[in-house]
């Protein structure tokens, strides 16, 4: 397939040609020189007619005839038959008839770019190389062996390069991302990771054939299209799957696996259509069929680098775990370890039927043992010190003036004060009444981010004690409180709804407490993986204590909220 790729300017393009010549110009001609060219080699060798015939019928002899240097392996007509050859000339027209890309192309992906390297390699004793083929993958080569096939003869040298002949055809290794799309038991998985909204392919000139520059532009022979997911980003598997560099292992979903997964996880995210102005890209219903998809996929690749043999008898990290200084800043206590699992042989991989792969392999299951509180569905964790908690102070209207009743001041725990560990991120926040008289309470709102739908969750507030910010508080900071609260959410229609729970929650003298503010609430929209400038999900907290109880001593108004925590239950 040809293209055309602009050089610029003309100091571009006397660079562009300067390339051409380092990589791609004729070998210099001396006593090991043969006459002519690959092509006239490879066709003028009765041995290699049905290899010769492949890459004819195909197109490739143009390039092999041209002024660009190969390495060419050909399998000989002992390994490689008339009929074999017939076959896959047959199966490329046919694929070309109906339309199939050339980069795609089954034969010239697998047989003949496999056999073929930009360059010219020559072997010697002693020396062991690894080199590309034109379809990306790498293959050792040594003075006896290319890809641990025989070879049957060597260093052949021609004015556009090198031919060696081999005692067999060079098996094809798909990559992980490639052999998804080959397997029909993945059939379902692999149209997510095919999607358009996903997948593209983006040219590749350093691995693409130039032909000659026209009109100050180049123009390809052969191009290279690399492939590009979304999903392999950082925010989403993190894992080049399609990398012939790294070496991963991913455990996939057979069909009826997967669409019972797409069903299950569906409720969970119902997304509010009133968001879609709060997206930068997208709309509701690419995130919502993008999200179920990847709740499944998220934790499912391991990279061999980090997962060693030794590891994986202990317990195996996924591409979407994270180390454990790094979890309380991910997930909000470095106590949860999300995509992380133990014993994985006896686990999540047991039982799979495991492909070898060109980068790795893929382990298909039908017994997906990967549970949701092990990967999407976390804990929400909101620090009350965090910049982004309080989605509000409420004020107060005292003589029509709307004034602020309470200050918010972040408290840090020392190291040596006994409730240290006992504060998640050793700080809270301290909200101070600031009008007094009249009874007045004061409130915070905090706002929820993430939460999914149709999935229980207990709601709790975690208070601290005066004595958390300072060892020698004074009894009135050490009392205990009366809290109300009330919950914010939308509704299908995307309408605000509220909760208000009337009965008051009072903390304990000098005691970190986990107050529960509802078990197993279940919010109608979805927020998971979206930014809200107006969060969805709220949670106002307020005092509840009256002007005699504070005189008394007996409780205070300055609350002090070191986190509210959301756990969610899988029904």
């Amino acid at each position: 397939m040809a293209i055309t790729v602009g050089c610029g300017t003309a100091a571009v393009i006397t660079a562009c040609s300067d390339k051409w010549d380092d990589h791609y110009e004729g070998v210099a001609s001396g006593a090991n020189m043969n006459q002519g060219s690959l092509w006239e080699a490879i066709k003028g060798n009765s041995e290699l007619s049905n290899f010769a015939s492949v890459v004819e019928a195909t197109g490739y002899d143009r390039s092999l005839k041209g002024s660009q240097v190969f390495t060419v392996f050909a399998p000989t007509n002992a390994s490689f038959s008339e009929t074999e050859a017939q076959s896959m000339i047959a199966l490329y027209q046919q694929e070309k008839a109906n339309s199939v890309r050339e980069e795609d192309n089954t034969v010239v992906k697998e047989f003949v770019k496999n056999h073929i390297s930009l360059y010219n390699y020559s072997v010697a004793e002693g020396r062991t190389d690894t080199l590309t083929t034109m379809n990306g993958k790498h293959h050792a080569l040594d003075h006896a062996q290319f890809s641990g096939i025989d070879l049957a003869s060597s260093n052949a040298l021609y004015s556009n390069g090198v031919l060696f002949t081999l005692n067999k055809v060079v098996p094809y290794y798909a990559n992980v991302f490639e052999y998804l799309k080959k397997d029909d038991d993945l059939k379902n998985m692999s149209e997510f990771f095919y999607n358009s909204r996903h997948y593209r392919l983006e040219f590749d000139a350093e691995r693409s054939v130039p032909d000659s520059i026209r009109d100050g532009e180049t123009v390809y022979s052969d191009s290279v299209m690399v492939q590009e997911n979304t999903l392999f980003d950082y925010d989403a598997l993190d894992a080049e799957l399609n990398s012939e560099d790294s070496t991963y292992w991913m455990v996939t979903p057979t069909n009826e696996v997967w669409d019972a997964l797409v069903e299950k996880y569906t409720p969970y995210f119902n997304y509010d259509k009133a968001i879609e102005k709060d997206l930068t890209k997208g709309d509701v219903d690419s995130l919502t069929y993008t999200n179920i998809r990847m709740a499944i996929m998220k934790g499912t690749v391991f990279s061999r680098t980090l997962n060693t043999d030794k590891m994986l008898a202990d317990s195996a990290m996924s591409t979407n775990a994270v180390e454990y200084e790094m979890r309380e800043y991910k997930w909000g206590a470095d106590t949860l370890a999300y995509y992380q699992y133990q014993k994985p042989m006896q686990g999540i991989m047991a039982g799979t039927t495991n492909v070898q792969c060109s980068n790795g392999q893929v382990m298909k299951t039908s017994n997906w043992k990967f549970e949701p509180q092990q990967t999407f569905m976390h804990d929400i964790i909101v620090e009350a010190e965090s910049p982004k908690a309080i989605k509000e102070l409420v004020k107060k209207t005292v003589k029509k003036d709307t004034i602020e009743t309470v200050l918010a001041t972040t408290v840090k725990v020392d190291s040596d004060n006994p409730y240290y560990n006992k504060i998640s991120g050793h700080s809270f926040v301290e909200f101070t009444q600031l009008v007094d008289g009249g009874n007045t309470q004061h409130e915070v709102i905090f706002w929820i981010p993430e939460v999914m739908s149709n999935v229980p969750y207990d709601i709790y507030v975690r208070t601290a004690t005066g004595l958390a910010g300072d060892t020698a508080a004074v009894d009135i900071d050490r009392a205990p409180i009366k809290l109300l609260f009330e919950l914010g959410y939308r509704g299908k229609d995307g309408k605000a709804k509220k909760e208000t729970f009337y009965t008051p929650v009072e903390t304990q003298k000098d005691s970190v407490d986990m107050l529960l503010v509802k078990a197993g609430h279940k919010f109608d929209v979805c927020s998971y993986g979206v930014t809200e400038s107006d969060p969805q999900a709220t949670l106002k907290v307020s005092t509840y204590v009256t002007d005699a109880e504070v005189n008394a001593g007996a409780y205070q108004r300055t609350m002090r909220i070191d986190c509210i925590i959301l756990k969610p239950r899988e029904e």
